[in-house]
């Protein structure tokens, strides 16, 4: 293989793994990092930080390969996913198999210095991570099931402090899964019409034409969820001035969905990460405060 074949190679599996669409990492990372600084009074170590963060890159490329060889025959028949490595013959499924099988076992060995409950947690989380393409099938809103594996960093957050998981970090994986419904949904709004004609279930084609109230009390549940933590947990105005301004950015995307335009609705859905990044910043502003203070 010659180096420029080499690189043509390595730029395919990028594409694979998303790596050049980094908005999944995001959503997958804000939810971890609650967790962290939950767990940790706002003091996580940075080696745990780091250990969180880099297995979140290649668990969510891991799941984007597993994503990619599931729906290698329907991605040819969607506008967005036409050109996507598996669907244009690019990349093939025993390439694919092993690429994604690389990503989990390097994110296994990542954890393995953690304890015995973080490593139990660790095979429902591949688990989550691997079915979820497959769901689309089957389930009605298979974006809860994805809200489920994206915020598995929560629990597994949690564990890695306390060697448990109590109640309050399921409350904040609840939460996800419906801010997960939520931005999805605004995905899923983008591929409607190619998935009707497919057969591929999704949350859009379930909700229908109330696809947009829909959205909106996921995020207002969302919210509700997160404020019912910050009451459990003790805090005070600055993390509830965070979620005030992920209220406002919710707000804004109504604006963008109640046309149904995909490209409203697909800058909706990669708006998200700044609705993470608010309530993060609450987080962290409400345990400064009690640190400092």
């Amino acid at each position: 293989m010659t180096l420029d074949q080499l690189k043509q190679k390595l730029d395919t599996y990028e594409r694979l793994m998303r790596l050049d669409k980094p908005i999944g990492i995001l959503l997958l990372l804000w939810p971890t990092l609650w967790g962290l600084w939950g767990v940790a009074w706002g003091q996580p170590p940075l080696i745990l930080v780091g250990i969180f963060a880099i297995g979140t890159v290649l668990m969510r490329s891991a799941g984007c390969v597993i994503n990619d060889y599931a729906d290698r025959e329907f991605d040819g028949h969607v506008e967005r996913t036409k050109s996507r490595p598996m669907a244009t013959g690019a990349v093939s499924k025993k390439e694919a198999l092993l690429l994604a099988a690389a990503l989990s076992i390097a994110a296994f060995l990542l954890i393995l210095p953690l304890n015995r409950v973080v490593l139990m947690l660790s095979v429902p989380a591949l688990f989550l991570a691997a079915s979820y393409p497959f769901t689309k099938r089957f389930f009605a809103i298979p974006q809860a099931y994805l809200g489920i594996a994206f915020g598995f960093g929560i629990p597994m957050a949690y564990a890695a402090f306390l060697e448990m998981v109590p109640a309050e970090a399921w409350l904040l994986l609840a939460a996800n899964v419906f801010w997960s419904v939520a931005y999805d949904t605004e995905y899923a709004m983008v591929d409607r019409e190619d998935d009707l004609k497919i057969g591929i279930k999704t949350s859009a084609i379930t909700f229908g034409r109330y696809d947009v109230a829909a959205i909106m009390f996921c995020y207002a549940v969302t919210l509700g969820l997160l404020a019912w933590f910050g009451k459990m947990s003790g805090y005070g105005y600055a993390y509830y001035a965070g979620l005030i301004v992920a209220a406002l950015i919710a707000g804004y995307h109504y604006l963008l969905i109640r046309g149904r335009e995909r490209d409203k609705c697909f800058k909706a859905f990669l708006h998200n990460t700044w609705l993470g990044a608010a309530v993060f910043a609450g987080f962290v502003a409400e345990l400064n405060l009690k640190h400092y203070l």
